[in-house]
Protein backbone atom coordinates (compact mmCIF):
# COMPACT_ATOMS: atom_id res chain seq x y z
CA UNK A 1 0.00 0.00 0.00
CA UNK A 2 1.49 3.14 -0.95
CA UNK A 3 2.00 5.67 1.78
CA UNK A 4 -0.24 8.74 1.97
CA UNK A 5 1.81 12.04 0.92
CA UNK A 6 2.38 14.66 3.64
CA UNK A 7 0.34 18.07 1.96
CA UNK A 8 1.92 21.36 2.50
CA UNK A 9 0.64 24.75 1.64
CA UNK A 10 2.91 28.03 0.67
CA UNK A 11 2.57 28.65 4.28
CA UNK A 12 1.52 26.78 7.36
CA UNK A 13 1.17 27.03 11.16
CA UNK A 14 3.37 24.91 13.05
CA UNK A 15 4.74 24.22 16.83
CA UNK A 16 8.48 23.99 18.15
CA UNK A 17 7.40 22.86 21.54
CA UNK A 18 11.28 22.18 22.66
CA UNK A 19 11.73 25.92 22.21
CA UNK A 20 8.64 26.96 24.11
CA UNK A 21 6.80 27.76 20.96
CA UNK A 22 3.38 26.56 20.55
CA UNK A 23 2.59 28.12 17.29
CA UNK A 24 4.38 30.12 14.85
CA UNK A 25 3.72 30.60 11.46
CA UNK A 26 5.95 29.64 8.60
CA UNK A 27 6.71 30.39 4.93
CA UNK A 28 7.70 26.98 2.75
CA UNK A 29 10.19 27.79 0.74
CA UNK A 30 11.88 24.99 -1.68
CA UNK A 31 13.86 27.26 -3.09
CA UNK A 32 15.85 27.82 -0.20
CA UNK A 33 17.84 25.33 1.15
CA UNK A 34 18.02 25.99 5.11
CA UNK A 35 15.55 26.55 7.55
CA UNK A 36 15.64 30.36 9.50
CA UNK A 37 13.89 31.03 12.76
CA UNK A 38 13.86 34.52 14.10
CA UNK A 39 16.64 35.64 16.45
CA UNK A 40 17.53 38.48 18.56
CA UNK A 41 19.54 39.10 21.41
CA UNK A 42 21.88 36.09 20.40
CA UNK A 43 24.34 34.98 23.04
CA UNK A 44 26.04 32.12 23.87
CA UNK A 45 26.70 30.23 27.49
CA UNK A 46 27.98 27.24 28.99
CA UNK A 47 31.42 25.25 28.18
CA UNK A 48 33.32 25.77 25.23
CA UNK A 49 33.15 22.37 24.02
CA UNK A 50 29.29 22.17 24.05
CA UNK A 51 28.08 25.99 24.16
CA UNK A 52 24.11 26.33 24.01
CA UNK A 53 22.69 29.49 22.64
CA UNK A 54 19.87 31.36 24.01
CA UNK A 55 18.16 34.14 21.69
CA UNK A 56 15.04 36.52 21.89
CA UNK A 57 11.70 35.78 19.62
CA UNK A 58 8.53 37.73 19.23
CA UNK A 59 6.68 34.95 17.33
CA UNK A 60 3.64 37.16 16.48
CA UNK A 61 5.11 40.28 14.25
CA UNK A 62 1.87 42.64 14.84
CA UNK A 63 2.05 42.40 18.64
CA UNK A 64 5.96 43.19 19.54
CA UNK A 65 5.03 43.17 23.01
CA UNK A 66 4.90 38.92 22.94
CA UNK A 67 8.25 37.90 23.70
CA UNK A 68 10.07 34.37 24.38
CA UNK A 69 13.44 33.78 25.29
CA UNK A 70 14.49 30.25 24.12
CA UNK A 71 17.55 28.13 24.28
CA UNK A 72 19.48 24.77 22.46
CA UNK A 73 22.66 23.51 22.27
CA UNK A 74 24.86 24.90 19.53
CA UNK A 75 24.49 22.05 16.72
CA UNK A 76 27.32 24.64 14.08
CA UNK A 77 27.76 27.62 12.74
CA UNK A 78 27.55 28.12 9.08
CA UNK A 79 27.71 31.33 6.51
CA UNK A 80 24.08 31.22 4.96
CA UNK A 81 23.88 33.40 2.05
CA UNK A 82 20.30 34.44 1.94
CA UNK A 83 17.91 35.38 -1.49
CA UNK A 84 19.24 38.80 -1.54
CA UNK A 85 23.08 37.56 -2.15
CA UNK A 86 24.24 38.78 1.34
CA UNK A 87 26.39 36.10 3.51
CA UNK A 88 25.99 35.95 7.31
CA UNK A 89 27.55 33.41 10.00
CA UNK A 90 24.90 31.93 11.52
CA UNK A 91 24.20 29.66 14.39
CA UNK A 92 22.52 26.34 14.19
CA UNK A 93 20.17 24.63 16.26
CA UNK A 94 18.47 21.48 16.25
CA UNK A 95 14.85 21.22 17.26
CA UNK A 96 11.51 19.64 16.27
CA UNK A 97 8.55 20.82 14.21
CA UNK A 98 5.29 19.55 14.69
CA UNK A 99 2.24 20.41 12.58
CA UNK A 100 -0.95 18.60 13.24
CA UNK A 101 0.05 14.62 14.54
CA UNK A 102 3.28 15.13 12.69
CA UNK A 103 6.77 15.88 14.78
CA UNK A 104 10.29 15.65 12.89
CA UNK A 105 13.53 16.47 13.73
CA UNK A 106 14.95 19.75 11.76
CA UNK A 107 17.92 21.83 11.83
CA UNK A 108 17.17 25.91 11.70
CA UNK A 109 19.49 28.84 11.57
CA UNK A 110 19.09 32.11 13.89
CA UNK A 111 18.98 35.49 11.82
CA UNK A 112 17.17 38.71 12.57
CA UNK A 113 14.06 38.55 10.74
CA UNK A 114 12.30 41.09 12.34
CA UNK A 115 11.52 42.98 8.58
CA UNK A 116 10.24 40.10 7.39
CA UNK A 117 6.13 38.89 7.33
CA UNK A 118 6.62 35.34 8.44
CA UNK A 119 9.43 35.08 12.02
CA UNK A 120 10.40 31.33 10.18
CA UNK A 121 11.29 29.90 6.69
CA UNK A 122 11.35 26.38 6.08
CA UNK A 123 13.67 25.49 3.58
CA UNK A 124 13.75 22.29 1.54
CA UNK A 125 16.13 20.27 3.71
CA UNK A 126 13.21 20.24 6.33
CA UNK A 127 11.10 18.83 3.83
CA UNK A 128 11.01 15.29 3.82
CA UNK A 129 10.31 12.46 0.93
CA UNK A 130 6.71 11.97 1.31
CA UNK A 131 5.88 15.32 1.59
CA UNK A 132 4.30 17.51 -1.33
CA UNK A 133 4.54 21.34 -1.39
CA UNK A 134 1.50 23.00 -3.18
CA UNK A 135 2.41 26.68 -3.97
CA UNK A 136 -1.00 27.27 -4.60
CA UNK A 137 -2.90 26.56 -0.92
CA UNK A 138 -2.25 28.22 2.51
CA UNK A 139 -2.63 26.34 5.29
CA UNK A 140 -3.55 22.69 4.68
CA UNK A 141 -2.41 21.55 8.08
CA UNK A 142 -4.35 22.57 10.98
CA UNK A 143 -4.72 25.95 11.95
CA UNK A 144 -3.30 27.61 15.10
CA UNK A 145 -3.26 30.80 16.61
CA UNK A 146 -1.31 33.50 19.00
CA UNK A 147 -3.75 32.86 21.09
CA UNK A 148 -1.82 29.80 22.50
CA UNK A 149 0.71 31.76 23.96
CA UNK A 150 -2.51 33.53 26.65
CA UNK A 151 -0.63 30.82 29.29
CA UNK A 152 2.63 32.20 29.46
CA UNK A 153 2.97 34.95 31.59
CA UNK A 154 3.73 38.37 30.47
CA UNK A 155 6.51 40.52 31.92
CA UNK A 156 8.14 43.32 30.98
CA UNK A 157 11.57 42.81 30.06
CA UNK A 158 14.44 43.50 32.66
CA UNK A 159 16.65 46.13 32.58
CA UNK A 160 19.79 44.60 32.84
CA UNK A 161 23.05 46.00 33.47
CA UNK A 162 25.41 45.36 30.26
CA UNK A 163 29.16 44.50 29.92
CA UNK A 164 30.79 46.75 27.18
CA UNK A 165 34.29 46.73 25.80
CA UNK A 166 35.73 50.24 24.96
CA UNK A 167 38.46 49.10 22.59
CA UNK A 168 41.24 51.95 22.83
CA UNK A 169 45.07 52.51 23.45
CA UNK A 170 44.27 55.72 25.27
CA UNK A 171 41.54 54.82 28.26
CA UNK A 172 42.49 57.87 30.57
CA UNK A 173 41.82 60.44 27.47
CA UNK A 174 38.91 62.38 27.49
CA UNK A 175 36.63 60.88 25.25
CA UNK A 176 37.28 57.44 26.98
CA UNK A 177 36.65 58.75 30.47
CA UNK A 178 33.18 60.41 29.56
CA UNK A 179 32.05 56.91 27.82
CA UNK A 180 32.96 54.73 30.70
CA UNK A 181 31.63 57.45 33.56
CA UNK A 182 28.40 57.86 30.94
CA UNK A 183 27.71 54.05 30.80
CA UNK A 184 28.57 53.41 35.23
CA UNK A 185 26.47 56.60 35.91
CA UNK A 186 23.71 53.84 33.75
CA UNK A 187 24.21 51.15 35.59
CA UNK A 188 26.54 49.25 33.01
CA UNK A 189 30.17 47.60 33.36
CA UNK A 190 32.83 48.87 30.96
CA UNK A 191 36.15 47.29 30.60
CA UNK A 192 38.64 49.12 28.16
CA UNK A 193 40.55 47.03 26.27
CA UNK A 194 43.90 47.57 24.42
CA UNK A 195 43.15 46.13 20.84
CA UNK A 196 46.75 45.93 20.01
CA UNK A 197 46.52 43.05 22.98
CA UNK A 198 43.94 41.28 22.18
CA UNK A 199 44.46 37.42 20.08
CA UNK A 200 41.84 35.41 18.94
CA UNK A 201 40.96 31.82 18.74
CA UNK A 202 39.05 30.64 15.01
CA UNK A 203 37.59 28.46 14.10
CA UNK A 204 34.70 25.89 16.42
CA UNK A 205 31.49 26.46 17.59
CA UNK A 206 32.34 29.42 20.09
CA UNK A 207 34.52 32.24 19.09
CA UNK A 208 36.63 33.52 21.72
CA UNK A 209 39.20 36.76 22.10
CA UNK A 210 41.80 36.37 24.78
CA UNK A 211 43.51 39.53 26.61
CA UNK A 212 46.66 39.12 28.48
CA UNK A 213 46.26 35.19 28.97
CA UNK A 214 42.72 34.83 29.83
CA UNK A 215 39.65 34.93 27.37
CA UNK A 216 37.13 37.50 27.38
CA UNK A 217 33.95 37.11 29.07
CA UNK A 218 31.01 37.72 26.51
CA UNK A 219 29.96 41.35 26.12
CA UNK A 220 27.06 42.68 25.25
CA UNK A 221 28.35 45.88 23.22
CA UNK A 222 32.20 47.02 21.90
CA UNK A 223 32.42 50.41 21.44
CA UNK A 224 35.52 50.84 19.14
CA UNK A 225 37.98 53.33 19.21
CA UNK A 226 40.76 52.20 16.96
CA UNK A 227 43.51 54.28 16.13
CA UNK A 228 44.50 54.83 12.87
CA UNK A 229 47.70 53.16 13.03
CA UNK A 230 45.74 49.61 13.46
CA UNK A 231 42.80 50.31 11.58
CA UNK A 232 43.41 46.79 9.64
CA UNK A 233 44.09 44.54 13.41
CA UNK A 234 41.69 46.48 14.90
CA UNK A 235 38.89 45.72 12.24
CA UNK A 236 39.78 41.84 12.65
CA UNK A 237 39.73 42.08 16.40
CA UNK A 238 36.33 43.96 16.28
CA UNK A 239 34.84 41.00 13.73
CA UNK A 240 36.04 38.52 16.27
CA UNK A 241 33.87 40.17 19.05
CA UNK A 242 30.65 40.45 16.58
CA UNK A 243 31.23 36.66 16.25
CA UNK A 244 31.09 36.17 19.89
CA UNK A 245 26.88 38.29 19.65
CA UNK A 246 28.09 41.32 20.76
CA UNK A 247 26.66 44.76 19.26
CA UNK A 248 29.14 47.12 17.95
CA UNK A 249 28.48 50.46 18.20
CA UNK A 250 30.06 50.65 14.46
CA UNK A 251 31.21 48.11 12.49
CA UNK A 252 34.45 46.54 11.17
CA UNK A 253 32.81 47.25 7.26
CA UNK A 254 31.51 50.45 8.32
CA UNK A 255 35.17 51.44 10.12
CA UNK A 256 37.10 50.58 7.20
CA UNK A 257 35.11 52.35 4.73
CA UNK A 258 35.40 55.88 6.68
CA UNK A 259 39.00 54.94 6.76
CA UNK A 260 39.56 54.81 3.56
CA UNK A 261 39.06 58.20 2.00
CA UNK A 262 39.03 56.96 -1.64
CA UNK A 263 36.84 54.29 -0.98
CA UNK A 264 34.58 57.18 1.58
CA UNK A 265 34.21 60.04 -1.75
CA UNK A 266 33.10 57.13 -4.04
CA UNK A 267 30.48 56.23 -1.52
CA UNK A 268 29.02 59.47 -0.74
CA UNK A 269 29.56 60.14 -4.59
CA UNK A 270 27.37 57.82 -5.80
CA UNK A 271 24.52 58.70 -3.11
CA UNK A 272 24.99 61.91 -4.65
CA UNK A 273 26.33 63.68 -1.41
CA UNK A 274 28.27 67.07 -2.46
CA UNK A 275 31.93 67.21 -1.72
CA UNK A 276 34.92 69.50 -2.94
CA UNK A 277 36.02 68.28 -6.59
CA UNK A 278 38.29 65.11 -5.86
CA UNK A 279 40.93 63.51 -7.89
CA UNK A 280 42.93 60.52 -6.83
CA UNK A 281 45.83 59.01 -7.60
CA UNK A 282 48.78 56.53 -6.80
CA UNK A 283 51.75 57.65 -9.25
CA UNK A 284 50.23 59.89 -12.04
CA UNK A 285 52.58 60.18 -14.55
CA UNK A 286 51.00 63.11 -16.48
CA UNK A 287 50.96 65.66 -13.34
CA UNK A 288 49.63 68.79 -15.37
CA UNK A 289 46.21 66.38 -17.03
CA UNK A 290 46.23 64.89 -13.15
CA UNK A 291 46.41 68.49 -11.45
CA UNK A 292 43.35 69.62 -14.61
CA UNK A 293 40.85 67.39 -12.83
CA UNK A 294 40.49 69.61 -9.75
CA UNK A 295 40.34 72.53 -11.74
CA UNK A 296 41.90 75.67 -11.02
CA UNK A 297 44.97 76.87 -8.32
CA UNK A 298 44.22 76.75 -5.26
CA UNK A 299 43.76 73.09 -4.47
CA UNK A 300 44.32 70.60 -1.56
CA UNK A 301 46.94 67.87 -1.72
CA UNK A 302 46.19 65.54 0.84
CA UNK A 303 47.74 62.07 1.63
CA UNK A 304 45.24 59.27 2.33
CA UNK A 305 46.54 58.06 5.20
CA UNK A 306 46.10 61.65 6.38
CA UNK A 307 44.87 62.49 10.04
CA UNK A 308 44.13 66.09 12.68
CA UNK A 309 45.01 67.50 9.21
CA UNK A 310 48.58 65.91 9.03
CA UNK A 311 49.29 65.28 5.65
CA UNK A 312 47.17 68.28 4.42
CA UNK A 313 48.54 70.85 2.08
CA UNK A 314 47.03 73.99 0.38
CA UNK A 315 48.39 74.61 -2.78
CA UNK A 316 47.95 77.88 -3.84
CA UNK A 317 49.12 78.05 -7.90
CA UNK A 318 49.18 75.39 -10.35
CA UNK A 319 53.51 75.11 -10.42
CA UNK A 320 53.37 74.51 -6.41
CA UNK A 321 50.58 71.80 -6.90
CA UNK A 322 52.71 69.89 -9.91
CA UNK A 323 55.62 70.27 -7.15
CA UNK A 324 53.84 68.66 -4.07
CA UNK A 325 52.04 65.97 -6.66
CA UNK A 326 55.98 64.48 -7.91
CA UNK A 327 56.80 64.56 -4.24
CA UNK A 328 54.62 62.67 -3.34
CA UNK A 329 54.82 60.49 -6.38
CA UNK A 330 57.93 59.83 -5.40
CA UNK A 331 57.21 58.58 -2.05
CA UNK A 332 54.92 56.15 -3.58
CA UNK A 333 52.37 57.48 -1.46
CA UNK A 334 48.42 57.27 -2.77
CA UNK A 335 47.32 60.56 -2.40
CA UNK A 336 44.16 63.43 -3.70
CA UNK A 337 43.30 66.79 -4.97
CA UNK A 338 40.45 68.69 -3.93
CA UNK A 339 39.30 72.02 -4.61
CA UNK A 340 39.92 74.84 -2.19
CA UNK A 341 36.57 76.06 -0.85
CA UNK A 342 37.81 79.49 -0.05
CA UNK A 343 34.34 80.84 0.51
CA UNK A 344 34.80 78.66 3.72
CA UNK A 345 37.22 80.93 5.09
CA UNK A 346 39.24 78.21 7.02
CA UNK A 347 36.09 77.31 8.85
CA UNK A 348 34.56 73.88 8.58
CA UNK A 349 31.66 72.20 10.39
CA UNK A 350 31.71 69.28 12.88
CA UNK A 351 28.74 67.48 12.92
CA UNK A 352 27.88 64.44 15.80
CA UNK A 353 25.24 61.72 14.58
CA UNK A 354 24.63 59.08 16.72
CA UNK A 355 21.85 57.07 15.38
CA UNK A 356 19.71 59.09 12.42
CA UNK A 357 20.30 62.45 14.03
CA UNK A 358 22.84 64.63 14.82
CA UNK A 359 22.74 65.34 18.36
CA UNK A 360 25.10 68.32 18.35
CA UNK A 361 27.46 70.34 16.04
CA UNK A 362 30.38 73.08 16.12
CA UNK A 363 31.88 75.30 14.00
CA UNK A 364 35.64 75.25 14.16
CA UNK A 365 37.89 78.67 12.72
CA UNK A 366 41.10 77.96 11.79
CA UNK A 367 43.87 80.71 13.14
CA UNK A 368 44.93 83.32 10.90
CA UNK A 369 47.52 82.35 7.99
CA UNK A 370 46.24 78.33 8.35
CA UNK A 371 43.80 76.98 6.53
CA UNK A 372 43.40 73.64 8.70
CA UNK A 373 40.63 74.22 11.06
CA UNK A 374 41.07 71.01 13.34
CA UNK A 375 41.49 71.47 16.83
CA UNK A 376 44.57 69.85 17.27
CA UNK A 377 46.11 72.30 15.29
CA UNK A 378 45.21 75.21 17.30
CA UNK A 379 41.89 75.77 16.21
CA UNK A 380 39.43 77.44 17.92
CA UNK A 381 35.26 76.13 17.81
CA UNK A 382 32.05 77.77 18.31
CA UNK A 383 28.72 76.55 18.66
CA UNK A 384 26.94 76.36 15.34
CA UNK A 385 23.05 76.39 14.73
CA UNK A 386 22.81 73.89 11.37
CA UNK A 387 20.42 74.44 8.64
CA UNK A 388 18.01 71.43 7.26
CA UNK A 389 20.05 71.14 4.39
CA UNK A 390 23.22 70.57 6.99
CA UNK A 391 21.39 68.10 9.11
CA UNK A 392 20.37 66.24 6.51
CA UNK A 393 23.70 65.46 4.88
CA UNK A 394 25.55 64.54 8.11
CA UNK A 395 22.98 61.65 8.41
CA UNK A 396 23.30 61.09 5.40
CA UNK A 397 26.93 60.50 5.07
CA UNK A 398 26.91 58.71 8.06
CA UNK A 399 24.20 55.98 6.56
CA UNK A 400 25.73 55.50 3.61
CA UNK A 401 29.10 54.24 5.40
CA UNK A 402 27.56 52.38 7.53
CA UNK A 403 28.18 53.55 10.90
CA UNK A 404 25.90 54.48 13.57
CA UNK A 405 27.86 57.00 15.15
CA UNK A 406 30.21 59.56 12.75
CA UNK A 407 31.62 62.90 13.13
CA UNK A 408 30.91 64.61 9.64
CA UNK A 409 33.18 67.42 8.80
CA UNK A 410 31.41 69.94 6.12
CA UNK A 411 32.54 72.73 4.49
CA UNK A 412 29.94 76.03 3.59
CA UNK A 413 30.42 76.58 0.20
CA UNK A 414 28.66 78.81 -1.90
CA UNK A 415 26.96 75.65 -3.69
CA UNK A 416 25.68 74.40 -0.37
CA UNK A 417 27.27 72.49 2.23
CA UNK A 418 30.11 70.28 0.80
CA UNK A 419 31.44 66.82 2.72
CA UNK A 420 34.95 66.88 3.89
CA UNK A 421 35.29 63.65 5.78
CA UNK A 422 33.53 61.04 8.30
CA UNK A 423 35.44 60.29 10.89
CA UNK A 424 34.41 56.94 12.69
CA UNK A 425 36.22 57.39 16.20
CA UNK A 426 34.82 61.21 16.38
CA UNK A 427 36.35 62.93 19.36
CA UNK A 428 34.29 64.01 22.39
CA UNK A 429 36.28 67.21 24.38
CA UNK A 430 36.05 69.88 21.90
CA UNK A 431 32.26 69.47 20.91
CA UNK A 432 31.18 68.66 25.01
CA UNK A 433 32.96 71.33 25.80
CA UNK A 434 32.15 73.87 23.41
CA UNK A 435 28.47 72.95 23.44
CA UNK A 436 27.77 71.69 27.04
CA UNK A 437 25.93 69.01 25.70
CA UNK A 438 26.46 65.36 27.08
CA UNK A 439 26.90 63.54 23.73
CA UNK A 440 28.23 60.44 25.75
CA UNK A 441 25.37 59.65 27.48
CA UNK A 442 23.73 59.71 24.24
CA UNK A 443 25.85 57.48 22.61
CA UNK A 444 25.43 55.18 26.11
CA UNK A 445 21.11 55.59 25.21
CA UNK A 446 21.72 54.57 21.53
CA UNK A 447 23.48 51.35 22.62
CA UNK A 448 20.95 50.58 24.97
CA UNK A 449 18.40 50.80 22.15
CA UNK A 450 19.90 48.55 19.94
CA UNK A 451 20.29 45.73 22.59
CA UNK A 452 17.17 44.19 23.63
CA UNK A 453 17.19 42.89 27.04
CA UNK A 454 16.01 39.29 27.67
CA UNK A 455 12.20 38.53 29.88
CA UNK A 456 12.78 37.05 33.26
CA UNK A 457 11.37 33.69 33.68
CA UNK A 458 10.92 32.62 30.10
CA UNK A 459 13.28 29.97 28.89
CA UNK A 460 12.04 27.13 28.16
CA UNK A 461 15.32 25.20 27.56
CA UNK A 462 15.72 22.27 24.30
CA UNK A 463 17.91 19.50 25.30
Amino acid sequence: MEKEQFKLGWEEWLSLPDLGLPAIKAKIDTGARTSALHASVIETFGAAQKPQVRFLLRPNPEDTTLEITCSAPVLDRRNITSSNGETELRYVIQTFVQMGERRWPIELTLTDRSSMSYRMLLGRTAINDDMIVDPNSSFAQPILSFNLYKNIPRRRPVKRPLMIALLTREPNNYSSQRLISAAEARGHVVMPIDTSRCYMRIGGLSPEVHYDGKVLPKFDAVIPRIGASLTSYGMAVLRQFANTGAFCLNSAESIGKSRDKLLAHQLLSRAKIGMPVTAFANSPKDTKDFISLVGKAPMVVKLIESTQGRGVVLAETSKAAESLVDAFRGLDANFLLQTFVKEAAGADVRCFVVGKKVVSAIKRQANEGEFRSNLHRGGNAFEVKLSKEERSIAARAVRELGLFVGGVDLLRSDEGPKVLEVNSSPGLEGIEQTTGQDVATQIIEFLESKIIPLARNREVRSG
